[in-house]
């Protein structure tokens, strides 16, 4: 699988690996605004291990009887790593999630607020990632040199900015997430059902996961609906459905959350910017006629013109202003020349047209525009060693959207995120 190419491929990585266990990977949202601290919500800071974001919920909703669809959330948060983040819950006293024992959750701080949380109340993320490699025991200059290196990358990238690409978290455990997303958007219920349900993968399912997809691609519906494991309840609902009538993967197709659905679409929409990414990636710092320009500041996009081309270069060396990309949709704003040539280029070759998500019934897409690039704050390179082995502790603040595997990958220079392909 070829790897997300690399502004900084001019310069060594470290190599080494990320993540060898959930401590040496740690994520603290900075929220969008200052809690209020009455209300008629119950906001709660939770550090998780292990888990993603919707099992935690999963968990506290049962600790506590309610439904996992009555709590908000700003973002979504690795599940390999150790991550504190809000989230809220409405009609419930504070004292309510006094003395709860839960399994890798932990209550860390409870306050109140007027509104539910909600995706995108999130200004950034503060990581900090200790990278190891096997041989750094053996030398003391072997880390150095990796420190060396690293240094020379960050400060490279200080000066051009991150490639603002969406990492591999966004296209799911199989990295298909933009398949399912393209057999929504273009009506493919049995497509999506053989995506969803079938395509066994032994490199990433396991157990009755696995026995379950081999079965739907055999056309055995029945047995996959027993080795589906109880807990996939949409999974078993739309076998359920298929089991009366294999043709029926329309209703079948019901079976599965709009959330789940919309969040497909999304996946789709972030394989389509990457691929526009590529292209640009080796004018990411430069502004041209035509560009769609991200203000920083307010996330806004303006036209730059030939006119005012200079001016806007000079912003854009500031990092006030990058050139953005398209987050395809049926009333996305388009740019103009060569920025336009690109985005219709990757269109075409995936055979899709800005009305499709239109049509996308229930999962339609209006679209947007995300900046190209991004910076990150406050970083604080250091090396250490405990007993599992010598590492390289980086610290940094990324911007709310903006995937800290990116900027790893390009310390590293190992396959962290992967250039994935319809």
């Amino acid at each position: 699988m070829p790897v997300t190419p690399y502004i900084t491929a001019n310069l060594p990585g470290t190599g080494g690996g990320i993540k060898i266990c959930p401590d040496d990977f740690q994520v603290e949202e900075i929220p969008l605004y200052p809690f209020a601290g009455v209300g008629e919500h119950a906001y709660l800071l939770i550090e998780k291990r292990g888990v993603s974001t919707y099992t935690a919920i999963a968990i506290l909703a049962k600790a506590i009887g309610r439904r996992s669809v009555d709590f908000g959330y700003a973002g979504l948060k690795d599940a390999q790593a150790v991550t504190r983040q809000w989230i809220s819950i409405e009609h419930e006293p504070s004292s309510r999630f006094e003395n709860i024992e839960m399994p890798v959750i932990r209550i860390v701080e409870k306050t109140r607020h007027r509104n539910k949380l909600k995706l995108g109340h999130l200004k950034g993320n503060r990581f900090t990632v200790r990278i190891r490699h096997e041989d750094w025991d053996k030398s003391p200059s072997m880390i150095q040199a990796a420190y060396d290196r690293a240094a020379a990358i960050l400060r490279a990238l200080s000066a051009s900015g991150v490639p603002n690409f969406f990492g591999q978290q966004r296209f799911g455990m199989r990295l298909d997430n933009h398949r399912l997303g393209m057999a929504l958007l273009k009506g493919d219920a049995k497509r999506f059902m053989e995506l969803w349900l079938g395509s066994a993968d032994e490199s990433v399912d396991r157990g009755g996961v696995l026995q379950a997809r081999r079965h739907y691609d055999a056309g055995n519906i029945g047995a996959a609906y027993s080795a589906w494991p109880g807990h996939l309840r949409a999974e078993r609902g739309a076998l359920a459905i298929l089991q009366k009538n294999p043709s029926h993967h329309a209703k079948a197709l019901q079976a599965v959350d709009i959330r789940l659905r919309r969040l497909l679409i999304c996946s789709l929409q972030a394989h389509l910017f990457n691929k526009v990414l590529e292209l640009r990636l080796p004018s990411l710092t430069t502004i041209v006629d035509g560009d769609l320009a991200w203000l920083h500041e307010t996330g806004a996009v303006f036209d730059v013109t030939q006119d005012t081309l200079s001016v806007e270069q000079q912003r854009c060396d500031r990092h006030e202003i990058s050139p953005s990309g398209p987050l395809f949709g049926y009333r996305m704003t388009n740019p103009r020349g060569m920025p336009a040539e690109v985005e219709a280029q990757v269109l075409s070759k995936a055979q899709i047209t800005p009305d499709d998500f239109r049509q996308a019934g229930p999962q339609k897409a209006k679209g947007a525009r995300r900046s190209m690039r991004f910076s990150f704050a406050d970083h604080k390179l250091s090396m250490g060693k405990d007993d599992r082995s010598g590492y390289l502790e980086l610290a940094f603040t990324l911007p709310a959207g903006s995937f800290a595997t990116i900027l790893l990958g390009e310390v590293i220079k190992a396959p962290l995120t992967a250039t994935l392909e319809m």
